[in-house]
């Protein structure tokens, strides 16, 4: 049986925990330091007030630098509160990141925070699981372990955009329930064109499994957390579990880590939250007809766009959607520099399947456009003395 009696005492997101102030990378020089320090302090209220930060990982390994920082642009563009990134990335990625970053006008650097981490794995064979699926991907499953002072975190792949505030999957935190700790939505919405429900060679998540390219997770939960298994009577922690649990199915799965966490939670369901497909909406939801519901009530939240379809020409739509946010200068209107280019190269994108729906694209943005206009147009007049 899962033990869960040592969640009592830390069941909830602590909104006023104290942070420990930006690490640089080590062998970054001081002149680095300084710099990196100056650019991206938050403003100073936040340490006197309490002010809340969203948490926001991602894992680069390879040529996926731009697309990486094109992913925290659109956490930066749409949402409220401040973010601090925790970025996981091969040694000569490192500087590039920094670079990229320190680029950015000061104030988009008074929203966030980051730390760069180098590719680490607690247990096993490290090159083994740096291979395990995509390069470093399986980094995520060891964050509980190494950001042992960060409470909750979403992680996110690094072909991700928002296109709504993160604000509003980090509420998903507070609808937990007691058993809850970690959140991810389906891996498809109808289970007889499912992958896991059609093909897969161990046990998965429910009816047609789960996709972990979105991930939020409440780790002081994760890390006190004792975890059913079929390898033995008693529960495992998420660190002792991970190894043995590799070892067992290593020769059963497809996608690596992401077959591991559906194998977690078959035995765990009490432990996860499913939150609605337009929260990870990808080409399978449109390339076979529609079939996300909730994108199509309320426009995709999160863009995922798997099987490199920012980078071909195989899904126009979510091209088009990545382009317009890579191409858009901090320093423009985002209306008539982000949002209206969108608007134009949809109209090359009609005729494909997932490009015919340009509502299910645009509704949030335009939804989000709207109330930036709002924030900064409306002046309220004082009431005239009588």
């Amino acid at each position: 049986m899962l033990q869960m009696s040592r969640l009592s005492k830390k069941l909830r997101p602590r909104s006023n925990r104290k942070e420990s102030k930006v690490s640089v990378r080590s062998g970054a020089n001081t002149k680095l330091s300084r710099q990196r320090n100056e650019v991206l302090r938050p403003v100073s209220r936040s340490a006197t007030t309490g002010e809340e930060w969203m948490h926001l990982a991602v894992v680069a390994c390879g040529d996926r630098l731009q697309e990486t920082l094109t992913l925290l642009k659109s956490a930066l563009l749409f949402s409220v509160r401040k973010i601090k990134f925790h970025i996981f990335a091969e040694d000569d990625l490192a500087s590039l990141f920094e670079k990229g970053l320190r680029k950015w006008p000061r104030f988009v650097s008074s929203k966030f925070q980051y730390s760069v981490y180098p590719i680490t794995f607690s247990v096993g064979n490290a090159e083994e699981w740096k291979k395990l699926f995509k390069p470093c991907a399986a980094q995520r499953l060891f964050l509980p372990v190494i950001l042992t002072d960060v409470d909750s975190l979403l992680y996110v792949d690094t072909d991700v955009l928002f296109l709504r505030p993160m604000d509003d999957i980090w509420n998903f935190l507070k609808e937990f329930n007691s058993t809850q700790l970690a959140a991810m939505a389906p891996e498809h919405e109808i289970p007889k064109i499912g992958w896991y429900s059609r093909f897969a060679r161990h046990p998965f998540y429910g009816v047609t499994g789960v996709n972990s390219g979105v991930m939020l997770m409440n780790l002081t939960r994760i890390r006190s957390a004792l975890f059913k298994n079929s390898m033995i009577s008693t529960g495992l922690s998420w660190e002792d579990l991970l190894h043995p649990l590799y070892q067992k199915y290593r020769n059963h799965i497809t996608w690596g880590d992401q077959d591991l966490l559906n194998i977690i939670f078959h035995y765990n369901p009490e432990c996860l939250y499913t939150f609605p497909c337009q929260w990870n909406y990808r080409p399978d939801h449109c390339m076979y007809g529609s079939n996300c519901k909730g994108a199509e009530e309320e426009g995709v939240a999160i863009l995922h766009g798997n099987r490199g379809v920012y980078h071909d020409d195989k899904q126009p739509a979510f091209k088009a959607v990545y382009d317009a946010i890579h191409d858009y200068p901090f320093e423009d209107n985002i209306f008539q520099s982000l949002f209206q280019p969108l608007q134009t190269k949809f109209l090359n994108a009609v005729n494909t399947l997932c490009g015919r729906i340009p509502q299910v694209f645009l509704k949030q943005v335009e939804k989000t456009m709207r109330t930036l206009y709002e924030q900064r147009v409306i002046v309220h007049v004082k009431r005239p003395q009588k």
